[in-house]
């Protein structure tokens, strides 16, 4: 006869990994898309205060390593051009 094949067992520290992962997930979600709400209102309406808040947001996303910091730079660059 033919053995059973068992379905491995996740780890706790497997188990750690996945509900880190989903929640890192999660957080990368939500700040993606205030940035693209931000984007969109600056576009727009293209006031210095909407451009301030965008600006903060991509500073804040370079710090907690979901942009690198270049291409934050080169993003607001572009946004203030919009912004004037």
């Amino acid at each position: 006869m033919a053995e059973e094949k068992k379905a491995k067992v996740k780890r706790p520290s497997a188990l750690k990994r996945d509900i880190q992962s989903l929640k890192r997930q999660l957080e990368n979600r939500v700040l993606k898309a205030r940035i693209r709400t931000a984007a969109n209102k600056l576009e727009k309406e293209g006031s210095e205060e909407h451009f301030r808040s965008l600006q903060a947001l991509l500073d804040k996303s370079a710090k907690k390593g979901f942009f690198k910091k270049n291409k934050v730079s080169r993003l607001k660059a572009r946004f203030a051009s919009k912004a004037r």
